[in-house]
């Protein structure tokens, strides 16, 4: 039978299922993910024709297709966060980009060195593409669609991490990238990273997202129509969160800022522009439909690469340091970043261990390898897979019921009127 033929219809298959799956794992309090990689498993142990999903040898196709679903996501996650911006409603989050994030990058680049014997280069990119949350695989913990009108610290804090944090990993991966080709060719500086890939690209991602966002928002919600009697934020023109997730981000990376930092920033931008307004359920929805059939297929390849080799190179200790990565090293730092939020202890906790690894982690990974090459590339590889799989597992099954009981306890309905600011410590 042909093989493309075979391919196509796996993906209608499971495109389909993602319509019924979110209620169908809501019953069973698990995260759909981890029935799209079990999937994923069964076909290529019984389906020897399909392609062959390894990550390690078809680097530029892991590449784009992670980078694809990795902006939509993003998009979607910019979009749904309810809460105006200010430092003082969104110091959680923003505390869990700096503090959290920078601690675990260097606790995980220093285990993989002193403890795995990874070169410096391998070490820091180890770090750089496990310390984000995931914002593809941590729906679970994250907000709702669109004016939701609930207060969930601890959703919303995980959801606007997952969307920041997903851009501010890049200078380090990017920091990775120029200690190997310093190691390997001379090439590259230490400087010259600080200057461009740190601070230059941080400051072009933020700037241009925030201006095409904003330019984007005037376009739609203005007075603006293509006929008196049809508005541009019609539903049937709910397309646009596409051409906008594509647009912000094919702008940003030919100024050579941060895509996904503009991406997110941009959908934070459309959103508190008007952020009221029902259009953006429309445009939300859309994201996510597209996001869950992308998110489908990345799964079902997953669960193919566990086995066909991609964890040839992975040693039981290796095996206990991706265990300890999710369960010490996320909590412990988490949980230092959330002081001073004036959080309750259990929503420190929650927010502090539900730092979900997933798809992210793959582009970092597949990026950084397709830039320069690593001494211990195969091996980062294989800790990398395990520790998404741990993370994967591990957090899909108790999301669901630590959400539900923190939510009994901590979350409450908002009125329409409600004070943001008076109401965050």
């Amino acid at each position: 039978m042909d093989t493309y033929i075979i391919v196509i219809t796996l993906i209608g298959l499971a495109a389909l299922g993602m319509a019924w799956m979110p209620l169908f794992t809501s019953k069973l309090g698990i995260s759909y993910a981890i029935l799209y990689v079990l999937f994923g498993v069964l076909l290529y142990l019984f389906l020897d024709m399909l392609p062959l999903p390894n990550p390690i040898r078809k680097q530029d196709y892991t590449v784009r297709l992670t980078e694809l679903v990795v902006i939509i996501s993003l998009m979607g996650t910019g979009l749904k966060i309810d809460r105006p911006f200010s430092y003082k409603t969104w110091r959680a989050p923003l505390q869990l980009i700096s503090i959290t994030m920078v601690l675990s990058i260097s606790l995980i680049a220093f285990l993989g060195w002193w403890a795995l014997n990874l070169d410096v280069a391998s070490a820091i990119l180890l770090g750089a593409v496990l310390a984000p949350t995931d914002p593809v695989l941590a729906s679970d913990v994250q907000v709702g669609p669109p004016n939701e009108k609930r207060r969930d610290d601890v959703r919303f804090a995980l959801t606007a991490e997952a969307g920041l944090n997903d851009g501010m990993a890049f200078p380090f991966t990017w920091l990775a990238i120029t200690v190997a080709m310093m190691n390997s060719s001379g090439e590259g500086s230490l400087l010259g990273w600080f200057t461009e890939d740190l601070l230059y690209r941080i400051v072009a991602g933020t700037i241009s997202g925030y201006l095409l966002g904003r330019g984007l928002a005037y376009l739609i919600f203005k007075e603006w129509s293509w006929t008196k009697e049809k508005k541009i934020y019609d539903e049937d023109n709910a397309f646009m969160a596409l051409a906008a997730t594509l647009l912000i981000y094919g702008l940003t990376e030919m100024i050579h800022g941060y895509g996904f930092i503009a991406v997110f920033v941009g959908a934070v931008a459309l959103r508190q522009a008007e952020l009221k307004h029902d259009f953006h359920t429309e445009l939300h929805s859309f994201t996510d439909q597209i996001e869950r059939i992308l998110v489908a297929i990345v799964l079902i390849l997953f669960g193919g690469s566990l086995i066909s080799g991609i964890l040839e190179d992975l040693t039981w200790e290796m095996a206990f340091y991706g265990v300890l990565f999710v369960f010490v090293v996320r909590p412990l730092t988490g949980y230092l970043g959330m002081l001073g939020t004036g959080l309750h202890q259990k929503q420190k906790w929650a927010i502090a261990f539900f730092g979900i690894k997933g798809i992210g982690s793959f582009f970092y990974l597949s990026f950084a390898l397709e830039e320069t090459d690593f001494v211990n590339a195969d091996e980062v590889w294989a800790l990398v897979a395990f520790t998404v799989l741990v993370s994967l597992v591990v957090h899909g099954i108790s999301a669901s019921y630590a959400m539900k009981s923190l939510e009994k306890e901590f979350a409450e309905d908002i009125p329409e009127d409600h004070n943001w600011d008076s109401t965050v410590k």
